[in-house]
């Protein structure tokens, strides 16, 4: 079929028809799906259920340095989970903290107490008139709900195959003091499943930043979630590299368990340098006594090591890689040459993302949900919910069931083919 802006009124208007009266029939079938957001199915929280029997009542409950878990204390976490969650994120174990199960918390808690008292005795954030943050567009929601809450404005970097576009991230840290930090997800980011390229990283730990403050924000949520043994993205740590760069305290690294284990409750950690390290333990041992060891000794039984782990996460890919594969699939054949759309084939994550035509993506979205499938709200992949071309649309493909996603998958198509439809023969009209 040729492409919907080659077609006359006449041809769009009779492709239009019966796609109308397909969506009628997947309307009478009431679906109630979800693929909102990104959160593992039950077979992968299936993988984890042997760490429930990691610990139990008779089981010594020490850690390796002697603690007893279930009491106070050990405020960074417990030696043997630092060097399974060092080897994780490819750091030392002597620069990383251990905390609860959610790295968002840890991130919201790093903007707060910058915000409230400052970075290594600079002045606190919210005491400057103005403080701004670079967000790589499109990007994920919850990082963007952050520093909305606390008022800093957010700044759209677009983002490439390679990363954000570091002309311009270079530029603007350069010449605008008021400019704090900017949000990553440099392997396999959300929504598009890109992973930063050798020289992005690199050009990261030479950045030059007015402000002394400056902080890159490098949530590395997706290190080890490949889909493929045989393709798989990588990436220099950036800690390493800010170290040989001469920027030793340019990043907070973020990671956590929470698509590895369970997501209620993994582990979360952050990486960082000695300096911050001791920063924000100068915070963290006012605001807790130290956090869930027994939860920490769990996943060290349980995985032992990190060769566990990777083979471990093999099993996930096995269960999803087939979800993401069906969607390529049916978004290929359903819309493939029509000029309508255009999608990430990501090898590892959790997203795709897709583009549509310009100022069609909320009346997809919203076209799915009265069709019966719940999808990520247009525009959430900007800030302040704001996509300027109103065009990305992030699909999350592991939650639902494989038949259930073929059927999501084939109502997000056809609303994609309708609502592209009307918007081409409406600018005909005017």
């Amino acid at each position: 079929m040729k492409p919907y802006s080659e077609m006359t009124r006449e041809e769009l208007q009779e492709e239009l028809l019966p796609l109308r009266k397909q969506y009628l029939h997947f309307q009478e079938m009431e679906l109630q799906l979800d693929m909102s957001r990104g959160k593992p199915c039950r077979e992968q929280l299936d993988l984890s259920m042997g760490m429930m029997d990691a610990l139990y009542s008779e089981a010594d409950l020490s850690a390796e340095d002697g603690t007893d878990v279930r009491n106070y204390g050990v405020l960074t976490g417990i030696p043997e989970a630092k060097v399974l969650i060092g080897a994780m994120m490819e750091n030392n174990p002597e620069n990383i903290i251990i905390y609860g199960n959610s790295s968002l918390n840890v991130m919201y808690d790093t903007v707060s107490r910058a915000y409230t008292h400052g970075i290594m005795g600079n002045i606190p954030w919210g005491k400057l008139q103005k403080t701004k943050f670079l967000c790589p567009v499109p990007g994920y929601d919850r990082h963007f709900k952050i520093t909305e809450y606390f008022g800093i404005e957010m700044i759209p970097v677009p983002m490439t195959p390679t990363g954000p576009d570091m002309d311009m991230v270079e530029r603007l840290v350069s010449e605008d003091e008021a400019i704090k930090g900017i949000w990553c997800v440099p392997k396999y980011s959300n929504p598009q499943g890109y992973s930063y390229s050798d020289e992005t990283v690199r050009r990261f730990a030479r950045l030059k930043p007015a402000a002394r403050d400056f902080r890159i924000f490098w949530d590395n949520a997706y290190g080890i979630h490949h889909l493929y043994d045989d393709h798989q993205d990588y990436l220099i740590e950036i800690l390493d590299e800010c170290r040989r760069a001469g920027n030793p305290d340019l990043v907070y690294k973020f990671s956590s368990t929470s698509k590895v284990t369970f997501p209620g409750s993994g582990i979360a950690a952050l990486a960082t340098s000695l300096n911050n390290l001791q920063d924000i333990m100068n915070q963290l041992k006012i605001q807790t006594i130290g956090h869930d060891k027994v939860n920490q000794l769990r996943h060290a039984r349980f995985f032992k090591d990190i060769n566990a782990m990777k083979e471990h996460m093999r099993k996930h890919a096995a269960i999803i890689r087939p979800k993401f594969e069906l969607l390529e699939e049916i978004f290929e054949k359903n819309l493939g040459g029509l000029g309508i759309g255009t999608w990430t084939k990501p090898r590892g994550g959790y997203f795709i993302s897709f583009d549509t035509l310009p100022g069609c993506a909320k009346a997809i979205v919203d076209k799915v949900k009265k069709g019966g499938v719940v999808m990520t709200t247009a525009g959430a992949t900007w800030p302040y919910g704001k996509d300027p071309q109103d065009s990305n649309i992030r699909v999350a493909p592991t939650y639902p069931p494989l038949e259930d996603l073929r059927t999501a998958a084939e109502l997000f198509t056809l609303c994609v083919k309708i609502i592209s439809l009307e918007k081409l023969l409406s600018e005909m009209s005017e």
